[in-house]
């Protein structure tokens, strides 16, 4: 859902154009309950992980429902995530910090201010705590991740 103000970011990063599509998009919606139901929508849209990958090793501590994250390092170096959760808003939030983070290199991961991502799109003060916990958990996730990846 790419709007005309997003022809005049070409000098944004990839992460940073996703969050300003992401930030249009929100936009376009009213209130924080049609917002939350796109994230529910955005959910729905996210391809379910197989049995064998919802592992404990798969599994991000730190969240109410049940989360899990896998990362697949790409032979340019960049590092591409899949998630899934028994939760429709989680799932949600996973989709769009997928949009965010996913395909992207360590180094641009690590930049990525997330916690003024989540401001800028309302998210902050319109989550439970335990929601907010659980988003951090897997961003803290994503960037540990990426972390390894630019180690190895």
């Amino acid at each position: 859902m790419a709007g005309p103000g997003l022809l005049s970011r070409p000098h944004m990063s990839g992460i940073d154009q996703a969050l300003a599509e992401l930030k249009d998009e929100f936009e376009l919606l009213g209130d924080w309950e049609e917002r939350y139901r796109y994230v529910i929508e955005l959910g729905r849209d996210l391809a379910p992980l197989s049995d064998a990958e919802r592992t404990d090793a798969q599994k991000v501590r730190g969240c109410a429902s049940q989360v899990w994250l896998v990362t697949e390092p790409q032979p340019s170096g960049a590092l591409v995530f899949r998630g899934d959760s028994d939760a429709h808003i989680v799932r949600g939030l996973i989709a769009i910090l997928l949009r965010l983070y996913s395909g992207r290199a360590p180094g641009e991961i690590l930049a990525f201010d997330a916690r003024q991502a989540f401001e800028a799109l309302g998210l902050t003060g319109a989550l439970s705590s335990q929601r907010s916990n659980g988003l951090a958990s897997m961003v803290a996730r994503i960037r540990r991740d990426a972390e390894l990846a630019l180690a190895a």
